[in-house]
């Protein structure tokens, strides 16, 4: 048949010949239909469509119909701006379990960050405010997201600029910060002064991890030092301990090696010692 087969097309040709031969009895069921609906005649196929190649410029440009769009928020700047200045806050854990995912709806940003810091004294007007905005904004997180947020509200509802902004909300979180870290330094000297007993820190403990991982590797590299030198002696073929051992014993076989180099007729030839080569 060569390089194509076209037995599905005469198909019906030699049904067609073996009835009118009487070699069939009758026609197949199926013989009407391929009568009806031949096979295909097209044998050759169309190209590929191939890739553009890289270094070619697109026939036109890429429609952008389905392409989705860039989201872009007041924030973003805000926040690039602060965790650039502050890489380490993104290392503090927290805590991102919620409720009902609208938490951030509660949290009322005309609040300084500090404002648990700020409790006026006993006796004055303004304590029971303070306790009734605390009842809400008590749970308010203080991180680095809150610098943001705080930032916005003063740039939306004050007439501050940026940078100024900026400070403010900055020096707030530091503040309540530092305070918290007073609080639990000082309670904490407060409890081992009356006999509490803390363990291990994180630090500690993987300090001691660390250091416990070293000795592991120390060990597996002094017998691994070992190993080596051993396999590198057992390969050593003792060439020069043989040659040692075969040292000349007699005094007058020694003497006859030193002045063999020197004699003409030996094999090694006579050694020169200066003055006009000699050519025979």
């Amino acid at each position: 048949m060569g390089r194509y087969n076209f037995a599905p097309q005469n198909v019906h040709k030699h049904a067609t010949q073996l009835l009118h031969a009487n070699r069939l009895p009758a026609a197949p069921p199926w013989y009407k239909i391929i009568q009806d609906v031949p096979p295909s005649t097209r044998l050759v196929r169309q190209p590929m469509q191939r890739a553009q190649k890289p270094g070619a410029k697109p026939a036109r440009k890429k429609s952008r119909l389905f392409q989705p769009l860039s989201l872009r928020f007041e924030e973003d700047a805000l926040r690039w701006d602060y965790f650039n200045d502050h890489p380490w806050e993104l290392a503090r854990p927290r805590v991102v379990l919620e409720d009902d995912g609208r938490d951030h709806e509660k949290w009322d940003w005309s609040l300084p960050l500090d404002y648990t810091l700020r409790r006026p004294p006993v006796g004055d007007p303004e304590t029971a405010e303070w306790d009734a905005n605390m009842k809400t904004q008590s749970a308010r997180p203080i991180n680095g997201e809150s610098v943001v947020l705080r930032q916005q509200y003063l740039l939306n509802h004050t007439s501050l600029t940026p940078a100024a902004a900026y400070d403010k909300a900055r020096k707030e979180l530091y503040r309540q910060r530092h305070a918290k870290e007073v609080e639990a330094r000082v309670a904490r000297e407060e409890a081992l002064a009356v006999g509490a007993y803390f363990g291990k820190g994180p630090l500690e403990v993987g300090m001691e991890l660390e250091d416990k991982q070293y000795e592991n590797w120390r060990e597996w590299a002094e017998a691994e030092v070992v190993r080596v030198k051993a396999l590198q002696g057992s390969a050593y073929s003792g060439t020069e301990d043989e040659a040692a051992v075969a040292e000349i014993e007699d005094p007058l076989q020694e003497e006859l090696q030193e002045v063999s180099s020197a004699i003409p007729a030996a094999k090694a030839g006579q050694t020169a010692l200066g003055g006009a080569a000699f050519v025979p």
